[in-house]
């Protein structure tokens, strides 16, 4: 009679990661990328592929990403991806929560396997739970607080997780904008990448900008210079006066993470002044909800935020329908914009605003990424927009 040995024929498969929720709910998986632990605000992300740039997104500060598509590393990673300006800063997710462990990588372009590359980069993960559960979770509760926690040996102090968690104020009312923007000013001039040649440079720019950094990614920079942009990349903490003695022929306010009422309290008087100034002016993202609260608006948090590729968007100027990125977690109320302040697109999935411009000047701003190219270039014409409103603008002052 043969013995088999049970203990060697069914591994126990000891849980090396835990998330752990702000209600106590304690889910068990196994880890990926760094070791340690990360608390923050748990969403999910819809986008079937794009993931290094996601978790590279500034925006993503102070959060943790389930991936809802299970397949996730396939691609592997690249340099060429990364969208924090600094290649060396770690500004992005907290964290990143899969269903499926990491495939090995299948496209030429890649250089690291994505478990290697997030333990390069201090992100800590967890695979094998069952991120549909998670979702439907964060769809009827809203988006939890929560914590991360990746340990090779399975050991955890789960009171104090729990605690953390628990304790953890959440993004409402939190400025995260002066963990992600640059400590100095510097210019940029690397144009879009194209197929078989790389990234170019602008050589011949038609345009001085001057873009606003709470958070920027480097392929709206290269959007801008591709439209024939010289930038200048400023902290976000830079005064009116600063900004509008470069004399700039348009101002660019960034995307970013956290509250824009928080950062708001010393942005906003800034963005008031560049308006009143009458340069133009073009927002994203958090530079989008920035806008709204310098014109009088208010902005909300959202239940569940938009986060994926799939976001159907209507440019309601010219009846277009654009397939957009989405990365928020609050929102412009449309019901708060002033007379004066037109809503220019609006989301197809909920109503909520998605643009907005000024009657009288020449400033306008969208609440997704016209640079992340999920349709792909359904909402680049955003930047031929920004161009002729320079264009237009200096030829009134000729």
């Amino acid at each position: 009679m043969t013995h088999i040995d049970t203990d060697a024929a069914w591994p126990d498969h000891k849980p090396t990661a835990l998330l752990v929720l702000a209600d106590g709910t304690v889910l068990e998986g196994f880890g990926l990328g760094a070791e340690g632990h990360a608390v923050g605000e748990v969403c999910f992300n819809t986008a079937m592929t794009g993931y290094e740039e996601i978790l590279t997104d500034p925006s993503y500060a102070g959060q943790l990403i389930t991936f809802t598509f299970p397949h996730i590393g396939n691609v592997g990673t690249n340099d060429e991806d990364i969208e924090t300006v600094n290649m060396a800063a770690t500004p992005g997710a907290r964290g990143v929560i899969l269903r499926t462990a990491i495939s090995d990588p299948s496209s030429y372009r890649a250089t690291r396997h994505l478990d290697q590359w997030l333990r390069a980069r201090g992100i800590i993960g967890l695979s094998g739970i069952d991120t549909r559960a998670l979702t439907v979770l964060i769809r009827s509760k809203g988006m939890p607080n929560g914590v991360i926690a990746h340990a090779k040996d399975g050991k955890f102090d789960l009171d104090a997780l729990k605690k953390e968690a628990r304790e953890w104020p959440g993004l409402e009312g939190m400025d995260l904008v002066p963990m992600v923007t640059s400590g100095q000013r510097f210019t940029w001039d690397e144009t879009p990448w194209v197929w078989n040649e790389g990234f170019g440079r602008q050589t011949d720019p038609e345009f001085n900008v001057v873009a606003i950094d709470y958070g920027i990614k480097r392929n709206i920079l290269r959007l801008l210079a591709g439209v024939g942009c010289k930038v200048t990349v400023v902290p976000a903490t830079t005064p009116a006066e600063d900004i509008l003695a470069m004399n700039p022929d348009g101002v660019f306010l960034s995307n970013g993470p956290g509250d824009p009422a928080a950062t708001g309290e010393y942005a906003v008087p800034v963005i008031r002044q560049v308006i009143a100034s009458g340069t133009p002016t073009f927002g994203i993202c958090l530079g989008h909800q920035m806008l709204g609260l310098a014109v009088g608006a208010k902005t909300r948090k959202m239940h569940q935020g938009h986060h994926g590729a799939n976001h159907p968007v209507k440019d309601e100027t010219t009846g277009k329908v654009e397939i957009t990125s989405m990365n928020h977690g609050f929102a412009v109320d449309k019901d708060t914009l002033p007379k004066g302040a037109t809503q220019t697109h609006i989301s197809l999935f909920d109503g909520s605003n998605c643009g907005i411009a000024l009657d009288d000047k020449p400033v306008f701003s969208v609440q997704y990424h016209p640079e992340a190219s999920p349709g792909p270039r359904d909402s680049h014409y955003l930047f031929q927009r920004f161009a002729e409103l320079m264009r237009e603008n200096k030829r009134a002052r000729m």
